[in-house]
């Protein structure tokens, strides 16, 4: 029973790492510094629909969540998928440190009076339009969906992966809608998440491929 146990809770010591990433996130936030404008055209044109708050705010559970059915289920990508992402975490707090940045897009008013919109007035309110690039929300989101594909043990059926896959999409396609982030935000999270890919997953495949080849 206790060997179950240490088995299980094997590697907790990298949740210590999240603590560490929000007090880093809160002294950059909170830095009174010039900022660079980040929005392009499009991000005007791209409406402003206050329905998709619940994807954004949906991100909060669904990172925790799987980050601990990972953390039960699944011990080698478990540790694959959270190398990924403190990387891409780690990279943001440093891009948000030597280059500060923000949004002009965030609508000054609102025509309509509803739940949705004061769920969003409450994240303007809580969350400024300073240090987006790149997205969080959506490199996250990217890299839990690729780490719940590749594993049998988290999701073994294909509408489960199906599902995380348009959670996953929601939550990007969030971002913007509710003018939390440039489309270039949301692109240099997939181009990061690219990056990543190549580290974590084609490299260590290539590894194995070879380690094979020599046994052979």
């Amino acid at each position: 029973m206790k060997d179950n146990w240490k088995a299980k809770m094997k590697y907790w010591w990298t949740v210590l790492y999240c603590p560490l990433y929000l007090l880093c996130f809160t002294l950059v936030e909170k830095r009174d510094v010039p900022v660079t404008i980040v929005s392009i055209a499009l991000d005007h044109k791209i409406p402003f629909l206050e329905v998709f708050i619940i994807p954004y705010l949906f991100w909060f559970p669904y990172i925790a969540g799987m980050f601990l059915i990972f953390f039960f289920k699944d011990k080698e990508e478990f540790l694959r998928m959270i190398k990924y992402l403190y990387m891409g975490m780690t990279l943001f707090i440093i891009i948000s440190f030597l280059y500060p940045n923000g949004l002009d897009i965030r609508p000054t008013y609102f025509e309509r009076d509803n739940i949705f919109i004061r769920l969003v007035q409450m994240i303007y309110q809580n969350d400024t339009s300073t240090n987006v690039v790149p997205s969080i929300h959506a490199y996250n989101s990217i890299v839990v969906m690729i780490a719940a594909l590749r594993s049998e043990k988290v999701l073994p059926k294909k509408w489960q992966k199906a599902v995380c896959c348009i959670i996953s999409g929601l939550i990007i396609l969030s971002t913007v809608f509710t003018k939390q982030h440039s489309v270039l935000d949301v692109f240099a999270a997939i181009i990061l998440a690219w990056i990543g890919y190549q580290l974590y997953y084609k490299r260590e495949r290539s590894v194995v491929k070879e380690t094979d080849t020599v046994k052979a």
